[in-house]
This record gives C-alpha cells, sequence and structure tokens, in this order.
C-alpha cells in the first residue's frame, strides 16, 4: 500500500505545498483556497488502509456498498516555470485518541509525500498550520515561520507581516510544530529538500473551540503571494472570515465581563513585542495567560 498516480504530468522545478488538519484549519484553508484559486488538478492519491480508520461505512439496500476514508489527494498546476504541487490531507494519521500524527505512521506517510516530490524534481517544500499566540481577534495575525536550514533565514525575514519563531523574545529561540505539518520539515531537512512552515496567529482563548479561523489563513495566503509570486484573489476567504467574525464575536460576548476586560488588553500587544506606547505592562500579560489558562484549561498547541 502506498501512492496510486493516476497520471504523471511533465512539471518544471515546482514547489511543493503539504498540509493536513490543524487548530482552527489555518493551514488547510489557505492551501486549499490556493490550490482551488490555481485550479490545480488531482493527479495522485495515498492508499487510506494502512493510516485510517474508516470515517464512513455507507448502506445501499441494507447491504453494505462502499467504505469511506479520509482522502489524502495530490494536485498540480503547470504556471510558465512556477509550477505548483499541491498535498492535501482530510485528516491527520494518529493512533489511539492522540489529535496530531506521530510515530511509525507519520513517518511512512512524510516519506511518501516526498517521494513524489522528488520524483518530479521538487526542491522546495512549503508546509502551515497555527501558532497559538497572546493576541486579540480583532488585530491582524502574523506568520511565524520555521525554515529547515539557516540559508533560508534571510528570505523569511524578508516576508512582510512575518516572525522567525526563533526571534520571538519569550521563546527563548526554542519552539516545536506539533503533527505532520512539523514533522515534513525535518524529513526533508534530511533528505536535503529546502522546507519552511508558515503559520498563522490564533488567539489563544480560541485555540479550543472547533470553528476555523480564516483570518490566519488571509495572512498565509499574503505570505505566499510573496514567496510564489502569485497573484491571489481573496474573495471567498474574505467571505469566510467575515461569517466567522460574527461566529466569534457572538461568543465573546459569552465570555465573563471581566475576562473579557483582560482579553481586550491584548489589542495593544504584538507577541514578542509590546506596542509603544501601550496600556498593558508585562504583570498585566502574565495576568491574563494566567486567567486565560485557568478560565479554559491548556489546549493542544502547534507552534
Amino acid at each position: 500500500m502506498g501512492v496510486i498516480l493516476h497520471r504523471e504530468p511533465e512539471l518544471e522545478n515546482p514547489t511543493l505545498l503539504a498540509c493536513w488538519p490543524g487548530i482552527g484549519n489555518i493551514g488547510i484553508i489557505a492551501f486549499d483556497t490556493l490550490k482551488n484559486e490555481v485550479e490545480a488538478e488531482e493527479f495522485g492519491e495515498i492508499e487510506p488502509w494502512d493510516y485510517y480508520y474508516p470515517s464512513k461505512v455507507s448502506i445501499v439496500d441494507g447491504v453494505i456498498n462502499d467504505i469511506e476514508f479520509p482522502a489524502c489527494k495530490f494536485y498540480f498546476k503547470k504556471m510558465d516555470g512556477k509550477d505548483l504541487l499541491f498535498f492535501i490531507g482530510e485528516e491527520q494519521p494518529a493512533e489511539g485518541r492522540r489529535t496530531y500524527a506521530e510515530g511509525e505512521k507519520a513517518y511512512k506517510m512524510a516519506n511518501l509525500v516526498l517521494d513524489v516530490a522528488e520524483k518530479f524534481g521538487c526542491k522546495k517544500v512549503y508546509t502551515s498550520g497555527a501558532a497559538v499566540a497572546p493576541i486579540h481577534h480583532t488585530v491582524k495575525p502574523r506568520v511565524w515561520a520555521v525554515p529547515n536550514n539557516k540559508k533560508l533565514i534571510s528570505e523569511v525575514r524578508s516576508y512582510s507581516n512575518t516572525i522567525l519563531m526563533s526571534d520571538i523574545e519569550e521563546r527563548g529561540g526554542q519552539g516545536n510544530i506539533t503533527g505532520l505539518n512539523g514533522l515534513l520539515l525535518g524529513v526533508a531537512k534530511k533528505r536535503n529538500i529546502d522546507a519552511i512552515c508558515v503559520m498563522g496567529e490564533i488567539p489563544i482563548y480560541l485555540q479550543g473551540f472547533p470553528f476555523p479561523y480564516p483570518k490566519a489563513s488571509w495572512s498565509i495566503l499574503e505570505v505566499l503571494s510573496t514567496a510564489l509570486d502569485i497573484k491571489i484573489e481573496m474573495d471567498a476567504i474574505n467571505s469566510l472570515i467575515i461569517t466567522h467574525e460574527n461566529d466569534i464575536e457572538e461568543l465573546y460576548k459569552r465570555f465573563p465581563d471581566d475576562m473579557r476586560e483582560q482579553l481586550d488588553k491584548l489589542k495593544d500587544v504584538t507577541y514578542g513585542k509590546v506596542a509603544e506606547p501601550g496600556p498593558i505592562t508585562e504583570e498585566d500579560k502574565k495576568r491574563i495567560l494566567e486567567d486565560i489558562d485557568k478560565f479554559f484549561g491548556k489546549g493542544p498547541t502547534e507552534g
């Protein structure tokens, strides 16, 4: 069981964009939006049997008709020397009750994705996910970036509204990216393939809720537009943002008044750097984060 290619397009120096779902579905929304925008064509898939449990069994006339699994598909788009490959996984191949993939299944899937990338001459890979940060939902999310080798650092720093995760003071130059969106970077490094993970910020108080955060996906698309030198129409994702902004505001109104008062102070904070002048102190920020932890409990993080 492995990769099935339904066709083998002739591609010129393609870039791979590979993503699986995560917090707020930030990366998957960004990459899927770009895939649809360029009208990429499906050409292959990873067989699911070794990686997933069935998501649904359909019954017709009282008899089992088909077993459905989460899809893991490859797409391509020829773009005058800037060809693109996409890999979109509908679910991470986690074991037991884990949310994010790890272990043998994850490692095998990462290598299968890169096998296809190398087959078509891919020299660069982008993955994407969420960066959980103490920001307010009304501010524009930044993009955190993690390259898999030092020569990519200058490129990352040239992107607007982007910060290297290692440059964020509070993180002490450290960090981790949970699941396949991070693992793929390490596997690519082992295979001498350049790779960058771009993660959109999501407010820490929204990370545990089961709805998307396309506002951060917008920031990722803005970066990819520059990195890939592609014009991206944002109409579809703007409509998605409006819909979910309304949902978030309704949720926010239900928070206790004292909680909202503390969270509103995050409007004047950029994680890693306090805006000047600003009404919030480091002690305020520490108290806000402690209150959030107490109220919501600590949830999973991707970055």
